[in-house]
């Protein structure tokens, strides 16, 4: 009989500003993919709810906050064959506070087209192209 393979949740938030540009940061140098540029999210921790987990993140990745109602799942991607990472992706356009790289992190406002051509993880990559426009 086939294993079953154990999926990791994770959450990616896209974050647009009044002028419909997305907030991308940049993975720290140490990190798995470090120097790319990503929507920002995180693992689901064990307890947690998706929103919960995403608003968690932010928080502490770049200092705003966000509220779980204000969340609208968009996208859904895994990381191929064997899925064994499966990301959801929220789309929000109200926040509070103002952004900061609280990991050290760069980041920034772009476009989608901006965007499309950073330097970024196969599966930022693959959500950028299907985001609606």
């Amino acid at each position: 009989m086939a294993s079953i393979p154990t999926q990791l949740l994770v959450v990616a938030l896209a974050l647009s500003d009044e002028s419909g540009r997305l907030l991308l940061q940049q993975r720290p140098a140490h990190k798995h993919h470090g120097g790319l540029w990503e929507l920002p999210g995180g693992k689901v921790e064990s307890g947690e709810s998706p929103r919960m987990a995403l608003c968690r993140e932010i928080e502490e990745e770049l200092g705003i906050l966000l509220n779980p109602g204000d969340l609208s799942p968009s996208l859904a991607v895994d990381d191929g064959a064997d899925g064994s990472i499966v990301m959801i992706v929220y789309t929000c356009s109200v926040w509070r506070g103002n952004p900061e790289g609280r990991e050290g992190q760069q980041w920034g406002w772009f476009t989608r087209s901006q965007a499309l051509e950073l330097p970024l993880p196969p599966m930022d990559q693959d959500l950028l192209k299907r985001m609606p426009e």
